[in-house]
């Protein structure tokens, strides 16, 4: 059964790589979707996929990346659009 989040990490999640690092994660988790950079300093993860997979993906998130400083993930449950082939960082 397909499922869809949205997630927004706050912290020092801009400049340190954080984008490339989420689309890994999420490219290993078979995830669909995207990342991209909010003007507020803020990343805005959407992503499609398996509950298991979905809930790592959050697990990931909480933790972040070496360089990223993570303060707080928001999480959202969206219904699954399925206009997603991969996923990809958004400009």
């Amino acid at each position: 059964m397909e499922s869809a989040r949205r997630f927004i990490v706050s912290g020092l999640v801009q400049g340190v790589g954080f984008r490339y690092w989420a689309l890994k994660r999420a490219q290993e988790r078979d995830l669909v979707g995207y990342v991209k950079n909010l003007h507020d300093g803020r990343v805005e993860i959407v992503a499609e996929g398996s509950q298991e997979s979905l809930d790592a993906m959050r697990d990931d998130l909480r933790v972040g990346s070496g360089t990223s400083k993570v303060g707080h993930v928001e999480e959202s449950a969206l219904e699954p659009s399925g206009q997603y082939a991969a996923f990809t960082i958004e400009r």
